[in-house]
């Protein structure tokens, strides 16, 4: 798994940053969401790093990644936050501007680093979601079943982190079970990855941390920006599994375009992982909208 690439830690924002680096070509970045680390892009970066440099880092406290502690208004969890990681471990290999792609989490960090960096983030591909305001906005009873961990996990420390502790396989399991498409799967390697940070208290403080932000200050942060009208300037693609986002939030397209000048679509036949489920087709939609 990663064959070629190469390991890297950096400190920076306040944070101890693990990314993985290969490929040459112009700098991509790509950012993982929950409750996986950067091994959910190990089919997907190969074939990106045919014609990119791909940076595959542990969002802050997920994985080899160490975060700080949390603070009352989760600004340390923050999208805003988290997009400056990015931009710093980018600045670490001498990347000055960049595209960025994200899945689930990440894609609200990739999101989040277009709205406020619209100088140095050249494309912005987002994976499997819609703006974290109008999940909320738009939070019905399907929604809320569907997505109940959003306010599990939001819950006051040390709940959420009390529960998962006592079965922490058992709640990933859960989450890949009920997101994942029809008849595919996760590699065996990749769900041990996933597994092994929930053992970890720090880690499992950060991830709950992170989508406490998400009621916080990124909700606010959405709010600022749709009151000045201000949207993602450069390039947006965003591409979507069927049998997930497609049958719980509706005309996905047509909500991105309240928050981004320029978006394209793909939507594909999978469900929530699909990087993992749909590599091939990923790697060649991203290729096809990164390249000249």
């Amino acid at each position: 798994m990663f064959e070629g690439f190469e390991e890297r830690t950096i400190e920076a924002n306040g944070a101890k940053h693990f990314f993985r680096v290969g490929g040459t070509g112009s700098p991509l970045l790509l950012l993982h969401g929950y409750p996986q680390t950067h091994v959910a892009w190990h089919d997907l970066a190969p074939l990106l790093a045919k014609y990119f440099q791909v940076i595959l880092p542990d969002l802050r406290g997920y994985g080899n990644s160490v975060g700080p502690e949390d603070d009352s208004e989760h600004e340390a969890y923050s999208k805003r936050t988290m997009a400056h990681d990015a931009i710093e471990i980018m600045k670490s290999l001498g990347h000055a501007k960049f595209a960025i792609c994200g899945h689930d989490r990440g894609g609200r960090v990739a999101y989040r680093a277009a709205l406020d960096h619209p100088s140095i983030i050249t494309h912005v591909i987002a994976i499997d979601i819609v703006p974290t305001l109008v999940l909320w906005e738009r939070m019905d009873q399907k929604v809320a079943l569907s997505t109940f961990h959003w306010p599990f996990l939001a819950q006051p420390a040390p709940l959420p982190e009390s529960l998962i502790a006592k079965e922490p396989d058992l709640w990933v399991q859960t989450l890949i079970d009920r997101w994942i498409g029809k008849g595919n799967s996760l590699t065996e390697d990749a769900v041990r990855s996933y597994k092994k940070q929930f053992h970890n208290a720090e880690s499992l403080s950060a991830t709950c941390a992170d989508y406490r932000a998400g009621v916080t200050s990124d909700i606010e942060h959405d709010r600022e920006d749709r009151a000045q009208d201000r949207k993602i300037k450069c390039p947006t693609l965003i591409v979507w599994g069927e049998q997930f986002l497609n049958s719980r939030s509706g005309d996905i397209l047509g909500i991105w375009e309240e928050w981004a000048e320029t978006v394209s679509g793909l939507p594909l036949d999978c469900g929530h992982f699909v990087a993992e489920e749909k590599p091939e087709e990923l790697a060649s939609a991203i290729t096809t909208f990164l390249m000249p």
